[in-house]
């Protein structure tokens, strides 16, 4: 039988994550299941040496505000918990990562149906999760 105790949500702030992140609470309320919300930013700069500490540069400035967006996705449901995570990295990568860490039981997240050249050029995130998920994956085009 299949459970469902943890729904993994990575999210781009996209209109298809959103809707996602819909589903995602749907069935987190039906099924008494956490939903992880999960955002992959850039890599941090990493630091040289004993570099001098500066000021924080434009994409850190970046990285707060893609971190307090994460903050603001909220379930209308009142009885879902949320949990939100904020990773650096390959995106793929870090969303395979967390979902093995959190034991997920299933993943939803959205997709832009990129298909051609753009495809080729910018790769599938949700075609990569797809492939090598250990567990159920939703996408939502």
């Amino acid at each position: 039988m299949f459970t469902l105790r943890t729904i993994l949500h990575p999210t781009d702030f996209s209109k298809q994550a959103e809707r996602a992140f819909q589903v995602a609470c749907d069935l987190a309320h039906k099924y008494q299941a956490k939903v992880v919300v999960l955002h992959v930013g850039p890599n941090p700069m990493t630091s040289l040496g004993g570099a001098q500490a500066v000021p924080p540069m434009p994409e850190e400035v970046g990285r707060e505000e893609l971190r307090k967006a994460l903050l603001n996705v909220r379930s209308a449901y009142p009885d879902v918990q949320i949990e939100h995570r904020f990773e650096t990295g390959n995106a793929a990568a870090e969303v395979l990562r967390t979902a093995e860490q959190t034991n997920a039981d299933l993943i939803i997240m959205g997709t832009h149906g990129r298909s051609g050249v753009e495809r080729v050029f910018l790769g599938s995130v949700a075609e990569n999760v797809l492939r090598k998920a250990q567990c159920p994956v939703l996408t939502w085009k």
